[in-house]
């Protein structure tokens, strides 16, 4: 039996609560894993057979930030934002247990879990399989890929374990703020390295491209919607907007593996190998975060956005250091590179198991939603 939070709205007061749709998955949701699998072998098919316009795609780059990518992002990411009440943000308070939980798995756990995991595998494990002299340089790719926490994709994972847009909105917010002062220094730590090329072009262009324009963006999208219609004007828009976020989200994977097939093709224990620990890694940060967040009595829409946060990785970032750091050849760019490949099948795979759970979590969290 769950107890509402101190401070929840009731009666006239709920309408003011931000709008979410209804746990339950449709037709095309139940088997997004098959869409999933099908999107990651056409994306390698077309990209053999296809080269020339999937390069091209691959170099519209800005800051190593892929320009296709981020607009299909923004088709991802914006009906989470549509969501968010400014001002209801307040309320965020309220959830500062799964704040905090966040913060330390991110920044407590998550490096130097990554760290352990690269030289337990890489450095000991698989080290007769891999290439000698590039052992150490797949470790740091794994370590930069773990310093930094997700900024776009986090807003997707949210939203598909109906998670509370306000606290996914400050979290990110709060770990980009961190993660301009706390990522040189960690990488410098656990690499070894006196000094840091941290890609600041690519972060800062990061944060305005996934976080300022689409928030802009979508508020101004939500005030003129409840200006004309009111609620059932964005509540119906979010319906409509449901389809074609899942639908950029399987084009996403179908350019990221078609940019990266040939890779794939030419490397695969390689990319295998190093699949393993990235894969271990967001297990156990997203299990140790989900499971904190109900120790703590955390309610479940605010323990799963925790959980995927603290799991997932900015990979734009990680690939852009990995470059500037080793060189574009380097194992470590290629480990970032795998960290891209895995991300969306795994986290996909931890919403599932998120969502599967949500009554036993229930059953001992202290908060309600």
């Amino acid at each position: 039996m769950t107890r509402a939070r101190p401070g929840a709205a009731t009666g006239a007061q709920a309408t003011d609560r931000p709008l979410r749709p209804a746990a339950t998955l449709g037709t095309f949701e139940r088997y997004l894993s098959v869409w999933v699998a099908l999107c990651i072998v056409a994306g390698i098919v077309l990209g053999r057979l296809l080269p020339g316009p999937f390069q091209a795609l691959g170099r519209a780059n800005v800051a190593q930030v892929n320009l296709p990518v981020a607009v299909l992002i923004w088709l991802m990411i914006v009906p989470m934002l549509l969501k968010i009440d400014f001002g209801a943000l307040h309320r965020v308070t309220e959830h500062w247990r799964g704040i905090a939980v966040t913060v330390g798995v991110n920044w407590l756990v998550k490096p130097f879990s990554m760290a352990l995991l690269g030289w337990l595998f890489v450095g000991w494990l698989f080290r007769p399989l891999l290439p000698a002299e590039q052992i150490d340089s797949y470790i740091a790719g794994l370590i930069l890929l773990a310093a930094a926490p997700c900024t776009a994709m986090v807003f997707v994972w949210s939203n598909l374990t109906d998670g509370e847009p306000h606290f996914t909105l400050s979290q990110v917010a709060l770990n980009d703020t961190i993660m301009v002062f706390a990522f040189a220094p960690i990488v410098a730590l656990l690499l070894g390295l006196s000094s840091i090329t941290v890609p600041w072009e690519t972060l800062l262009l990061s944060v305005v491209l996934y976080i300022v324009i689409p928030v802009a963006v979508a508020q101004v999208w939500r005030r003129s919607l409840l200006a004309r219609g009111g609620a059932a004007a964005l509540a119906r828009t979010l319906k409509a907007l449901q389809p074609a976020s899942l639908l950029a989200l399987l084009a996403t994977l179908v350019l990221l593996f078609g940019f990266q097939g040939q890779q794939i093709i030419e490397q695969p224990l390689v990319i295998l190998l190093l699949a393993v620990p990235i894969t271990i890694q967001v297990y156990f940060n997203a299990g140790l975060a989900y499971l904190l967040n109900r120790w703590l009595g955390e309610a479940h829409c605010v323990a799963g956005p925790s959980a995927l946060i603290g799991a997932s990785n900015f990979f734009e970032l990680a690939v852009a250091a990995a470059i500037a750091l080793f060189g574009f050849q380097s194992g470590a760019a290629l480990a970032t590179v795998v960290g891209v490949l895995v991300e969306v099948p795994v986290m996909l795979s931890v919403v599932r198991l998120v969502m599967r759970s949500r009554r036993w979590y229930e059953r001992g969290a202290a908060q309600s939603c």
